[in-house]
């Protein structure tokens, strides 16, 4: 009696045992504090969702790996996944580049459906065999807009000539100002408010959540919903570490992605509804301009530029055929 209870408990010991290796280890890295909501939204809708088949261990606020080397750190075995964004990939892949082109996107939903379409897994390919990582989905996390001070709505192009817009610092981000007709002024961030107070600026282009938080709209007028830049984060995995899952653990964590990947959207447009509201409220009259006429005249600009070289022939025209 005695000798059939201890090898009953040494099976289930070796049970457990077993068991527990075959655990999959997970290590993700961002650079989003712990106490975001966002970072909640990854705990429950990816970590929760994978299950007792995995130890998904987050690390966030840049703790383990700082901002910009997330993928080097993915290649090097370092690290398991992260929540990339598409500049992360221009120096190794600079074809991704035109997944950072504004008016690329005609909204939120056409955002989506082409990312729920095939019409990008050319240069999905191209970022496995070159970068090393496996995009497994695109979570949203807002757009920007034109907010400006003045005493008429911009509506196309040719109204923004003369007006004096904030945009970050860096040739890239000047380009994308003057390619939408205005003058781009680089202003660090923190000092936004107070140059838009002053009228060393006119506007800025930062989206709801930005413009709420540093309280931009108490010094604007207008408010036009342009959504020149609608951001999606890459949710990223080695693909080393993809390539060690057997199907039915990819297929698990596919799964969870696209879990995490609805879940953020779902945050991130409330939000933004939320705020557009409350600025409305404040008296900033909020509007939509001439989207199709920025669209067509952006995109030209690009085109004739050196930031279209290194575009996939025939994809630019793929992405806006797709409805």
């Amino acid at each position: 009696m005695r000798l059939t209870t201890t090898l009953s408990a040494l099976a289930i010991m070796a049970a457990g045992a077993v068991s527990a290796a075959d655990v999959v280890d997970i290590t993700y890295s961002d650079t989003v504090p712990e106490n975001d909501p966002r970072s909640e939204i990854l705990k429950t809708a990816f970590g929760e969702c994978l299950g007792e088949g995995f130890n998904f261990k987050a690390y966030h606020g840049a703790t383990l790996f700082k901002q910009g080397t997330e993928l080097t750190a993915m290649q090097r075995g370092n690290l398991d996944m992260g929540n990339l964004a598409i500049f992360d990939f221009y120096n190794q892949v600079p074809s991704t580049s035109v997944l950072g082109t504004p008016f690329l996107f005609r909204d939120y939903e056409h955002m989506r459906a082409v990312y729920s379409s095939d019409v990008l897994a050319d240069l999905e390919a191209e970022i496995e065999a070159q970068a090393g990582v496996k995009i497994l989905a695109y979570p949203y996390i807002g757009a920007r807009h034109l907010g400006y001070k003045g005493d008429k709505q911009i509506m196309t192009p040719a109204d923004l000539e003369g007006v004096k817009l904030r945009m970050p610092g860096g040739e890239g981000w000047q380009f994308v100002g003057s390619a939408m007709g205005a003058t781009p002024v680089p202003v660090a961030f923190t000092e936004v408010y107070t140059a838009l107070q002053t009228g060393a600026i006119d506007g800025q282009d930062n989206g709801f959540p930005a413009t709420y938080s540093m309280k931009f709209h108490e010094v604007m007028d207008y408010i036009g919903t342009t959504s020149h830049l609608i951001a999606a984060n890459e949710f990223t995995m080695s693909l080393d570490k993809w390539n060690s899952l057997d199907a039915a653990q990819q297929a698990k964590v596919q799964e969870c992605a696209d879990n995490f990947e609805a879940a953020l959207d779902a945050s991130t447009l409330q939000l933004e509804k939320d705020l557009r509201t409350k600025i409305e409220e404040s008296g900033v009259k909020v509007y939509m301009p001439d989207n199709a006429a920025f669209q067509e005249h952006v995109l030209g600009v690009y085109r004739d530029s050196k930031y279209s070289e290194q575009w996939p022939e025939g994809l630019v025209e793929a992405i806006q055929a797709v409805k």
